[in-house]
């Protein structure tokens, strides 16, 4: 059962939530999977994605791949939801930390999913902490690129079809980062 830990409210009205739960019980119109460039879904956030959701949504993936070539930062896939509640994942590659260039391909990441979510017109949309599990992108400098990636988007886009925003997180010590950084952002009354 997901928790509702920060609500703000950004350019154009979009609702940008602190949420702590599962990803893959969202029940939004697409949540965003961390995927590696291929989308092959073994572990992590996106084999949790594969196991809840089914094996249909790795053969979608297998068939973009084969159709567009690899994901990338700036080029993510969208492909079916299969079993979950959500109605589509968009599977977005954030940067392997090491690999050079992390906070703007992680900026990247998070834009391209919210303009792909966009042109689908789709209204919510669940995010995870981007790269910081696998990838190892530092939790703290994560939290700061992937919320300032959504502000620059809902600063951009404030007519968006985008109305709401979750950063959803299943482990209290990423939970408590973002916490720490809502709270930098916006202090508690």
């Amino acid at each position: 059962m997901s928790r509702v830990i920060r609500t703000e409210t950004l350019a154009g009205g979009c609702q940008l939530l602190l949420v702590h739960g599962d990803l893959t019980e969202e029940a939004v119109d697409a949540i965003v999977n961390a995927a590696n460039a291929k989308l092959q879904h073994g572990g992590g956030v996106a084999g949790a994605i594969v196991r809840r959701g089914g094996h249909i949504i790795q053969e979608e993936s297998d068939r973009w791949v084969r159709a567009h070539g690899p994901a990338s930062p700036t080029h993510p896939a969208l492909t079916g939801a299969g079993a979950l509640p959500c109605r589509a994942v968009i599977h977005a590659v954030g940067p392997v930390w090491g690999e050079g260039d992390e906070d703007r391909k992680l900026a990247a990441a998070v834009a391209s999913s919210l303009a792909l979510a966009e042109a689908q017109g789709f209204h919510s949309l669940a995010l995870p902490a981007l790269s910081t599990g696998l990838f190892g992108f530092p939790k703290a400098r994560g939290a700061h690129v992937i919320v300032q990636a959504v502000l620059d988007f809902t600063k951009s886009a404030p007519s968006s079809s985008v109305t709401e925003i979750r950063v959803t997180v299943i482990d209290e010590p990423t939970l408590g980062v973002f916490r720490s950084e809502f709270d930098r952002r916006w202090p508690p009354a």
